[in-house]
C-alpha cells in the first residue's frame, strides 16, 4: 500500500514537472505577453472597454497599440524603457560591489567559517541561517553551502541529505529573507515603484520596504527548519550507511584568517563612519532639509554604500589571502559577475517593454480598479485578502520559476488593484515574497533544482526526484503557515514592514 502511494505521488509530481517543462523561456514569455498585449489592447479598444478612475472621476478607456501611433511609440520608446527601468540599474551597481565581494573569496570563507564554529546543538539552525544569509551573494549559497552541509552534517556523525535539506530549505525557501538588503530587494523595490506609479505617479518603493519584515523572518525561518530538520527529516533518513566521507576543510588557512581579519576592520570602518554620518542632528547622511533619514542621502544611496562596503572588503580580504594579485583581478572580478547578470538584463530588457506597453495600454488599470470593485464587494478584510494573495503566488511558482519575471507579470495588476482597497504596495510586495519563497524548494522547474539533485547523488544512488520533493515537502509547508502566520500578526498589530513604509492607504 505504501509503495502504490509512493507510485502515484511520483507519476503526479513527474506530469506536473513535464508539464512546466512545456513552458518557454521566461525571455520568451515576456516576448509573447509583449504581442499579447498589442492584441488585446486592439480588442480592448473595439469592444469600448473603459473604468471609472476613482480618484479623478474620469474615464479610463483601453488605448489601442496596434495601429500607426502605436508602432511608433513602441519604436521611439523602446530604448528609453529599458533605461529608466527601476529594477535595473540599482541591481547592476549592487552586483557590481559583491561581484568583487564573491570572487575574491570573503563570502565563502565567512560562511564557512559560521558553520565550522557552531557548536553540535546549534549545527542545524547555523546551517540554516548561513543558507538564508547567502542569498545575498545570489547563487553562492546553491555552489557553495548546500554541498558544504552535507559534508558538515557527515563530519558531525549525521545524515548528509538531512544537512543538505535543510540548507537547500535556508538557500531557497528562504530566498526572500535576510538581514542585510541585497540585489533581490531592489529588484522587488522596482518592479513594485513601476506599478505603483499607475495610482500614484509619485509613489516609490525602496529597497528597504520590507527590512523590518525579512529580518524576523530570516529568525523565523531558520527556527522553523531547523525544527522541521530534527522532528521529521532526519527521523525519516535514519542512520547514515552510505561510503561517502566528508572532505570538508576545518580549519582556515593563514592567509583566509589574515583577509578575514582585514575585511572586518575595514568593514568596522565604514560602519562608524556611517554612524558618524547618521547619529547627528545634522549629519552629512541626513536630510539637509528636514534632518531625517527616511528620505535621505543614506536611504537613496543605500545600494551605492552596499556595493562600495562590499568592494572594499572584497578587495581587502582578496589582497591579503592572496586572491587578487593586482587591480587587473579586480576588474575581472566584476567583469565576471556581469557575465552571471547577462540572463538578467535580456530579461529585465524584455519585461521593460512589457510593463510600459501594458501601462500605455491602460489594461492594468482598468482590470486593477475592477477587480478591486470586485474584491471591495466580497466584504473580505486586508488578511483575508493578502492570505489569498500568498496562496495564488505559491500556486503561480510551481509553474514559473524566476521571481523577478513573475513580479513583473504579477506587480501590474495585484499593486493597483490592492492600491485601490487601500492596502499599500509594501504590504503586497511582502505577501508575495511568502509566497514565491515557500515553495521555491519542491517545484522540479527552479533552475537549482537539477543542482541539488545531483548534490544528493553523491551521497545516495536512489535518490529520484520524489525523493527531494518527500523530503522538501515539510519545509514548504511549515514556511507557508508559519510565515503566512507572521504577516497577519504584523498587519493585524500594524507594525511597519520596513523604515517609512505603509501598510495602508487612504481608499479613494
Amino acid at each position: 500500500m505504501q509503495q502504490a502511494k509512493r507510485r502515484l505521488s511520483q507519476r503526479l509530481l513527474r506530469r506536473v514537472e513535464a508539464w512546466g517543462n512545456t513552458l518557454p523561456h521566461p525571455t520568451m514569455l515576456f516576448i509573447y505577453l509583449c504581442f499579447l498585449v498589442i492584441g488585446v489592447s486592439w480588442i480592448g479598444h473595439y469592444l469600448g472597454l473603459s473604468a471609472i478612475h476613482p480618484v479623478n472621476g474620469e474615464q479610463i478607456s483601453v488605448v489601442n497599440l496596434f495601429n500607426a501611433a502605436g508602432l511608433h511609440q513602441i519604436l521611439g520608446k523602446m530604448v528609453s524603457n529599458f533605461m529608466t527601468f527601476a529594477p535595473v540599474g540599482p541591481v547592476l551597481v549592487a552586483m557590481l560591489g559583491l561581484g568583487i565581494a564573491e570572487r575574491s573569496g570573503l563570502i565563502q570563507t565567512a560562511l564557512r567559517l559560521m558553520v565550522m564554529k557552531a557548536p553540535t546543538k546549534f549545527l542545524t539552525f547555523i546551517v540554516v541561517l548561513a543558507g538564508v544569509l547567502s542569498s545575498i551573494a545570489v547563487d553562492s549559497g546553491y555552489v557553495v553551502m548546500i554541498p558544504m552541509a552535507g559534508v558538515i552534517f557527515l563530519a558531525a556523525g549525521r545524515h548528509p541529505l538531512a544537512g543538505i535539506a535543510a540548507c537547500f530549505a535556508g538557500v531557497s525557501g528562504g530566498f526572500s529573507a535576510n538581514l542585510l538588503v541585497g540585489p533581490f530587494d531592489a529588484i522587488l523595490g522596482g518592479i513594485s515603484t513601476e506599478a505603483a506609479r499607475l495610482i500614484d505617479s509619485n509613489y516609490d518603493v525602496t529597497a528597504t520596504a520590507n527590512y523590518y519584515f525579512i529580518v524576523v523572518s530570516t529568525l523565523l525561518i531558520s527556527v522553523v527548519a531547523t525544527w522541521v530538520t530534527e522532528r521529521f527529516i532526519s527521523p525519516m533518513l535514519g542512520e547514515y550507511r552510505g561510503a561517502e566521507q566528508g572532505d570538508l576543510k576545518t580549519v582556515l588557512t593563514s592567509e583566509e584568517q589574515k583577509g578575514l581579519k582585514g575585511a572586518f576592520v575595514v568593514g568596522l570602518v565604514i560602519v562608524v563612519g556611517i554612524l558618524w554620518g547618521l547619529i547627528p542632528d545634522q549629519g552629512l547622511l541626513r536630510d539637509p532639509v528636514t534632518g531625517g533619514i527616511i528620505k535621505s542621502p543614506f536611504m537613496s544611496g543605500l545600494i551605492a554604500l552596499i556595493a562600495l562596503s562590499a568592494a572594499l572588503m572584497g578587495i581587502t580580504y582578496g589582497k591579503l589571502s592572496g586572491c587578487f594579485k593586482t587591480h587587473v583581478d579586480v576588474i575581472r572580478s566584476m567583469e565576471k559577475s556581469m557575465e552571471i547578470m547577462a540572463t538578467y538584463i535580456v530579461l529585465m530588457f524584455f519585461a521593460a517593454q512589457f510593463v510600459n506597453y501594458f501601462n500605455w495600454t491602460n489594461l492594468g488599470l482598468i482590470l486593477a480598479i475592477n477587480g478591486a470593485d470586485a474584491l471591495k464587494n466580497s466584504g473580505l478584510g486586508a488578511v483575508p485578502l493578502m492570505l489569498g494573495f500568498i496562496f495564488f503566488c505559491t500556486f503561480a511558482n510551481l509553474f514559473i520559476g524566476s521571481a523577478s519575471a513573475k513580479w513583473a507579470i504579477m506587480a501590474p495588476v495585484f499593486i493597483p488593484m490592492f492600491m485601490l482597497m487601500g492596502v499599500a504596495p509594501e504590504v503586497v510586495q511582502a505577501a508575495y515574497r511568502v509566497g514565491d519563497s515557500s515553495t521555491n524548494i519542491i517545484t522540479p522547474l527552479m533552475p537549482y533544482f537539477a543542482l541539488v539533485f545531483a548534490f544528493m547523488k553523491r551521497y545516495d544512488d536512489k535518490v529520484g526526484v520524489g525523493t527531494i520533493m518527500t523530503l522538501m515537502l515539510p519545509y514548504s509547508v511549515a514556511f507557508l503557515l508559519s510565515w503566512g502566520l507572521l504577516l497577519s500578526l504584523w498587519l493585524m498589530l500594524g507594525i511597519p514592514l520596513g523604515p517609512g513604509a505603509s501598510l495602508f492607504l487612504a481608499i479613494p
